[in-house]
């Protein structure tokens, strides 16, 4: 899972992110339960032993942190909010600057703001967390065969031009830096 992890880090920063939003929400389901996580989950994954046992132990290291940072019933890794934080520094910094991102942002406000309003004035994090909100909520609901009306498969459309264009920018920096 590790190595899976590390190449959607290096690939596509936004999938990423659903991917470890995912596999907090697979432990909580389990409630943090290894065993279990093991005999359901690992088992079950077409590799040899060695490897399940690497699993394991890359599940049980994220388990231990979630944990430690308090994250059983909801919330999301601080490592992994960092990255989201970054992706929202590079959104504010390319709303100034960059007239195509600007474009694909405009797309996506009409959807930001209708996430903002249906929160009812709970705090849901800046427009990249909505975004990226947006993008794990079509996912669940594909997971679980429900239908999307048109409104909800716009917003996760325009949602997923920003994503794509900021994973482009976070990547090109990210190769930049030593």
């Amino acid at each position: 899972m590790q190595k899976l992890a590390d190449k959607k880090k290096k690939e596509n920063i936004g999938e990423y992110i659903i991917y470890m939003y995912q596999m907090e929400d697979l432990l909580r389901s389990y409630q943090f339960n290894m065993e279990e996580v093991k005999q359901y989950v690992i088992s079950h994954y077409p590799v040899d032993e060695a490897e399940k046992a690497a699993i394991y132990q890359w599940f049980e290291a994220l388990a231990k942190t979630m944990q430690q940072e308090n994250l059983q019933e909801q919330g999301h890794l601080s490592a992994t909010q960092d990255i989201v934080d970054q992706l929202a520094a590079i959104h504010w910094q390319l709303l100034k600057e960059d007239k195509e991102y600007f474009a694909l942002y405009h797309q996506a406000k009409p959807h930001i703001i209708n996430s903002i309003l249906a929160a009812e004035g709970r705090d849901m994090g800046h427009e990249i967390q909505l975004c990226l909100n947006g993008i794990y909520g079509l996912l669940l609901c594909r997971l679980t065969g429900k239908k999307l009306d048109k409104e909800q498969e716009d917003a996760a459309q325009a949602f997923g031009g920003v994503l794509s264009y900021l994973n482009l920018v976070y990547l090109q920096r990210e190769q930049q830096e030593p």
